[in-house]
């Protein structure tokens, strides 16, 4: 089998912004119907949502936007700084994002879902982590964490 280079995550989920930004409107439409989160989210102006895609396009090896137009993982970090998140929140954040996922189609095969999930779990524990009083922000020059894989590579058949 000649070797196939590997597609990062944002290639596998269609190699464009337009599904992170489907991605993104779809959970924040959950959250407005939740009451556990919608207080977090009634006031968020409607372009945030389009930086949430940036964000997750990023995170994902896409267009390195977010952080040319927004200054990358600190300013991220420091916009969550001291929230009220509690664990049930964190966990029910989670749960809609992963039913938008599967509502705006993003691929299902394994490889990727696990992904998926291991970033989505690492970035609410490192939300909850900063949310609690006394957390410091990461410096200004913090790399922006960019999600590959994990152990085990998507399966690209001949």
């Amino acid at each position: 089998m000649a070797d196939k280079p590997i597609p990062t995550l944002y290639e596998w989920a269609g190699n464009n912004l337009e599904i992170f930004e489907r991605l993104i409107e779809t959970f924040y439409d959950k959250t407005l119907e939740d009451p556990l989160l919608e207080p977090f989210f009634r006031d968020m102006p409607k372009e945030h949502r389009y930086n949430v895609a940036l964000w997750f396009a990023e995170i994902f090896g896409g267009p390195t936007l977010y952080s040319s137009e927004h200054g990358g993982h600190a300013h991220m970090v420091k916009a969550h700084m001291h929230l009220p998140i509690e664990e049930k929140h964190r966990q029910r954040w989670m749960q809609l994002m992963n039913e938008a996922a599967d509502e705006v189609k993003l691929p299902d095969d394994p490889e990727f879902r696990s992904a998926f999930v291991a970033y989505i779990e690492w970035g609410t524990r490192m939300g909850y982590v900063f949310a609690k009083p006394g957390a410091k922000p990461p410096a200004d020059d913090s790399p922006m964490p960019i999600w590959g894989w994990g152990v085990v590579k998507p399966y690209i058949p001949e």
